[in-house]
């Protein structure tokens, strides 16, 4: 019986409740467009950035992140293999063989970062075959390499020429060879494009001196799953073995701070937003208890219990609230959707900022469910709230000075 009294009694200043409802309504929707914008801005990022190179998690030897050297190197068991393989929430994983070399041709010579991989599970991780713009990409079994563009131009080689690699092998053992460039890689990220070189897993092993030893294997996760749920299973599942697993956010630190700061900046506006309305909403809970007092004091004159007067009020506020509130998700879900597989493109200066920290120029909105579920908590908590205003006013409500306003 209060609910239909509520329900009534919200539409007899059909103007008021219309205002209200739309205020609210703005507010959820343009919470929603921000906030999806967001996410979907930061998962694009942290996409972009574990599929550029890292992976959402690396299998390491224990001490190898702290002192990166072949020998801090390992070979993988049966055991590992077994747990990549049997994990329902992991993608694919990479081999790699990582060292340093001084690559040179004819009298130049500059510094340059040696990985080895399996060609074609790489390029499930990396995409990294769509990133060659000249030649053509590794083969299972080739002996040649794939130079950073950067580089050859440093270098001033092409496909086809030949460059040498000097370094430090395993243990300390000198590591020296010939190849000829296979193809050039261009990266959007200058750190990568100036100085990297791959080659196939056994020609580094043979070149390093390593044997089956690898120094680091990198997991990529399957959509919507949360990679450091996925290395804390991965840790306990692995238990005494000489194994580390480290997700993006310990390899990226500077990454997540980015995003915590962003992130952080983006609630303080929805947090203004919202109190704005709060205002508004109170407002309107102030103008309804003015022009109400008369019929408030009639009401308990007549024998109606203040509790349930109360009652009946809190009501109002929190159906106003949720008309605006689902109608703003409503109307929110297909603007989102829409950007979701429409992403905005970034074009001119920032595009090209973008691209130089390795992350695709596209503006993508998230579809995360819990978007929409936290803004209608928000609006229901503060309509909550707010209504404790009058429902202790009309508990201290005098019905003789009621009816005398």
């Amino acid at each position: 019986m209060q609910l239909i009294f509520a329900w009534r009694n919200i539409w007899r200043n059909k103007r008021r409740t219309l205002i209200t409802a739309a205020s609210i309504f703005t507010a959820v929707i343009l919470a929603l467009l921000m906030r999806s914008a967001q996410l979907g801005a930061y998962q694009r990022m942290i996409d972009n950035v574990v599929s550029f190179y890292t992976g959402h998690i690396q299998l390491h030897a224990v001490g190898y992140w702290d002192e990166k050297t072949l020998d801090n190197s390992f070979i993988p068991n049966d055991s590992v293999i077994a747990i990549l393989n049997g994990h329902k929430d992991i993608r694919s994983w990479v081999p790699r063989l990582e060292s340093f070399a001084l690559t040179s041709s004819q009298d130049l010579s500059e510094g340059s970062l040696v990985v080895g991989i399996d060609p074609e599970a790489e390029d499930r991780l990396t995409r990294l075959g769509q990133k060659v713009v000249s030649g053509k990409y590794l083969g299972t079994n080739d002996n040649g390499i794939l130079v950073s563009e950067g580089l050859a131009q440093k270098m001033q080689v092409g496909a086809g020429d030949t460059l040498v690699l000097l370094g430090q092998g395993y243990h300390g053992v000198t590591a020296a060879g010939k190849y000829m460039v296979k193809g050039l890689v261009h990266f959007s990220a200058p750190s990568l494009n100036d100085g990297m070189i791959y080659l196939t897993i056994a020609e580094a092993q043979t070149l390093y001196g390593t044997g089956n030893r690898l120094t680091s294997i990198a997991i990529s996760v399957k959509p919507n799953v949360d990679a450091t749920l996925v290395a804390n299973e991965l840790r306990n599942e692995a238990g005494t073995l000489p194994f580390e697993f480290f997700d993006w956010k310990q390899m990226l630190p500077e990454m997540v701070q980015l995003i915590e700061v962003d992130s952080a900046g983006g609630v303080i506006v929805i947090s203004i937003l919202y109190m704005i309305i709060a205002f508004g909403i109170f407002g309107t809970v102030l103008m309804m208890l003015a022009e109400r007092q008369h019929e408030f004091g009639i009401l308990v004159s007549i024998g109606m219990k203040k509790v349930k007067l109360a009652s009946v009020v809190m009501l109002e506020i929190l159906m106003i609230a949720f008309t605006g509130t689902i109608a703003g998700i409503v109307a929110g879900i297909p603007i989102i959707a829409y950007f979701h597989y429409n992403p905005i493109q970034i074009t001119g200066e920032m595009a090209k900022a973008y691209e130089s920290f390795g992350i695709e120029a596209v503006f993508p909105f998230s579809n995360d469910i819990s978007i929409f579920f936290t803004q209608a908590t928000i609006v229901f908590v503060l309509s909550l709230l707010l209504s404790i205003y009058p429902w202790f006013r009309i508990l201290n409500l005098k019905a003789i000075e009621a009816l005398k306003s």
